[in-house]
C-alpha cells in the first residue's frame, strides 16, 4: 500500500492517488464514506467495467425527485425511472480515467462527471442500498445497524 497526501477538493486527491499508480489496468474508486462495500459490489463493477471502460455503482431512486431553481420554485419533475442514486466504487480503465483527470475542467461530485465530460460512455451498476454514504449522525447510525446485518 502507497499513501499520497490528498488535497482541498475529493478530485485532488482522487489525481494524486492515480500519479502514484503505475502497471494496472484498472482502477477502482471509493469513498471512505462508503464503509459497508463489499467484494462482490467491487467485482461487479469491473465486470460492469469491462463493457464500456467505465461503470458506477447505482440504485434506482425511490423518491420523486424535482427540479428547483434557487427561489425553490418546482421547474420540472423527471421520470423517475431514468433517475440513479450514483455511489462508490466507481470502476475506470486506467487511460480513460487518467486522461479524464488530467483534462478535468472545473469541480464535480463524482469522477464518472469527468469521464463523461469527454464523451466516454458509463455503465450503471447495480448498487446496494446498504452501501451509504456516512455524511450526519443519523447515517452513523443506520450504518451500525447495517454492519450488525452483516456480522450475523
Amino acid at each position: 500500500i502507497d499513501f499520497c497526501a490528498g488535497g482541498r477538493r475529493r478530485q485532488d486527491s482522487v489525481f494524486a492517488g492515480l500519479s502514484q499508480l503505475s502497471n494496472c489496468d484498472w482502477v477502482v474508486i471509493h469513498d471512505g464514506a462508503r464503509p459497508l462495500v463489499t467484494v462482490d459490489l467491487i467485482n461487479r463493477g469491473l465486470e460492469a467495467a469491462r463493457e464500456t471502460g467505465a461503470a458506477v455503482a447505482a440504485i434506482p431512486v425511490t423518491d420523486t425527485i424535482k427540479l428547483a431553481g434557487d427561489d425553490r420554485i418546482v421547474h420540472q419533475t423527471p421520470p423517475r425511472q431514468n433517475l440513479w442514486a450514483v455511489q462508490t466504487p466507481q470502476v475506470f480503465g486506467i487511460k480513460i480515467i487518467t486522461e479524464a483527470y488530467s483534462r478535468a475542467n472545473g469541480d464535480v461530485t463524482d469522477d464518472a462527471s469527468l469521464v463523461e465530460q469527454l464523451g466516454y460512455r458509463v455503465k450503471i451498476y447495480m448498487g446496494s442500498y446498504d452501501n451509504i454514504k456516512i455524511t450526519t449522525p443519523d447515517d452513523l447510525a443506520l450504518a451500525e445497524v447495517l454492519w450488525r446485518k452483516y456480522e450475523q
